[in-house]
């Protein structure tokens, strides 16, 4: 029984550690990849809706649609979903932004993309996601272009930090920058997917309908069951590092643990779906699926430090020999992990916040907590840092 019990705990901490090995794996295939598809793209503009959805805030709205309007295009009509806002002193002058309010309470990301889809005042070919929070910069729809072009059908541009005005917002970014480079970059790079990061992200319009308007999807997750639609499909989703928006990144402690509360419960409600796309692509020998569905099915970052911090004292007392395994898989960790902050060229500040780290994932952990309820008590994140993409610019 000992001998059992031994060898099911070894197996766990195995699985616990290869979370912290497989970004280096990724890492490793990312330099087998083969050349990127050289297109022209002259004289070329797609069709976009671009949909801007915001839910009882609308005080960064004007900022994000400024943004919107200095794109280096012009083929594009703004959708503004004001669901459950007071837009009494909203007021857009161009022609370009058709501003909605439904007449109902939607509550739901969904619900409102498709708000603005019935009202669309043309038969657009791609549709790009925006959130109210976010400022999208110059050249984003030119990038999109791009991929869309080589005739991906769905295609996750870059989300980059807004504000770094507090530790927690450093902090939120380098978490960002992590998983921008792991389950994107090296995904993408890999021969899978991209993963979804719920704005910032286009598809063609007739793929977005097919994959989305027959679900009714409540609470938070609803690029997660998007993703899985996509995967289901046997379509890949491209990565488009210089399709950038800019996302306002968590600056409050209690910001940050209803939003972790809501991503969290959102983990727990899709990581089965994860792990049976997991068997589908071995049993498919579909790499894209396989790949994805690890990733799909992949604890928090947090929970997988704590479970490896428990596992580290738990052999220095019972089998100091698996100590090595955890020495190498926290270097391999690390090792990406600084690599990523290299790549996307992470300012000081971030590598400084890094000393905060544990009342990060102190904070995380009371979210675990929240978890269950946390549709209830976050069903919209509270933005509290107004800017415009001068001032992004001025910083970078």
């Amino acid at each position: 029984m000992a001998n059992f019990i031994s060898s099911l705990f070894i197996v766990i901490q195995i699985i616990i550690g290869f979370n912290l090995f497989f970004p280096l794996f990724l890492y490793i295939l990312h330099f087998f990849k083969g050349r990127p598809t050289s297109v022209s793209l002259v004289g070329q503009e797609n069709d976009y809706a671009i949909i801007v959805t915001a839910y009882e805030q609308t005080v960064l709205l004007p900022a994000v649609v400024n943004s919107i309007l200095s794109l280096n295009y012009s083929n594009y009509i703004v959708y503004v979903v004001a669901d459950k806002c007071d837009i009494s002193n909203l007021k857009f002058d161009d022609d370009r932004v058709v501003l909605l309010r439904p007449t109902e309470t939607l509550a739901s990301n969904t619900k409102s993309h498709f708000h603005a889809v019935s009202n669309f005042q043309r038969n657009h070919q791609y549709i790009t996601i925006i959130d109210s929070d976010n400022l999208v910069d110059a050249e984003y729809l030119n990038e999109l272009n791009i991929f869309f072009a080589q005739h991906y059908l769905g295609v996750q541009g870059v989300r980059r930090a807004k504000n770094l005005n507090t530790a927690y917002a450093c902090l939120d970014e380098a978490g960002d920058i992590y998983y921008r480079f792991i389950d994107r970059k090296l995904l993408f790079d890999a021969g899978s997917s991209a993963s979804l990061a719920g704005s910032g992200m286009a598809f063609t319009t007739s793929f977005y309908r097919e994959c989305l308007e027959h679900l009714n999807i409540e609470g938070a997750g609803f690029d997660k069951v998007l993703q899985m639609e996509i995967l289901n499909r046997g379509e890949r989703i491209a990565f488009a590092e210089k399709a950038i928006v800019y996302d306002e990144k968590t600056s409050k402690s209690d910001q940050l643990v209803k939003q972790r509360a809501r991503w969290i419960n959102t983990w727990f409600k899709y990581a089965g779906k994860g792990l049976k796309l997991t068997l589908t692509g071995m049993l498919k020998l579909n790499w894209n699926q396989f790949l994805c569905g690890l990733i799909f099915s992949r604890p928090p970052l947090f929970i997988i430090g704590g479970l490896t911090f428990l596992s580290i004292i738990a052999d220095l007392m019972f089998m100091p020999e698996m100590l090595l395994f955890w020495l190498i898989s926290l270097l391999s960790f690390f090792l990406v992990f600084f690599i990523a902050l290299n790549y996307f060229k992470a300012p000081k500040i971030i590598y400084t916040s890094l000393m905060k780290v544990p009342v990060f994932i102190f904070l995380q952990m009371i979210s675990l907590f929240k978890a269950r309820k946390a549709n209830k008590i976050s069903t919209a994140t509270v933005h509290y840092y107004d800017s415009n993409i001068d001032d992004i610019n001025k910083n970078n």
